[in-house]
């Protein structure tokens, strides 16, 4: 196999990938991680704490949309569950945390 690489060649490519590993070689994790960190796990938890206090300020007659694209007004509030009223005399229970968004009020009558 002495044809294919020299082994003078193979010597010296070995004593110098066998030495400590330097900074840099730690670096570049670290740096990779706090770069995960600012730019997908921080705002992901700013918009999940958004949307908590959202729905915890959802009041009877605010104009909602849900995640399901349905587009109503509430009318009755429980701890679990909002019913709201997508058409006259067609109401819709949906989870709490299926609400996406509060519209401005009047949004519906401009529908």
């Amino acid at each position: 196999m002495d044809f294919f690489i020299s082994p003078a060649a193979a010597a010296d490519a070995a004593t110098t990938t066998a030495g400590s590993p330097g900074l840099m070689d730690f670096a570049f994790p670290i740096i990779l991680l706090v770069l995960f960190y600012f730019m997908l796990i921080r705002p992901q938890q700013k918009r999940a704490k958004e949307h908590k206090a959202m729905q915890s300020a959802l009041s009877k007659g605010d104009e909602v949309v849900t995640d399901g694209g349905l587009m109503g007004k509430i009318i009755e509030i429980t701890d679990n569950a909002i019913t709201v009223q997508i058409a006259e005399n067609v109401e819709v229970k949906v989870r709490r945390e299926s609400v996406n968004a509060v519209l401005p009020k009047g949004t519906l009558k401009k529908l």
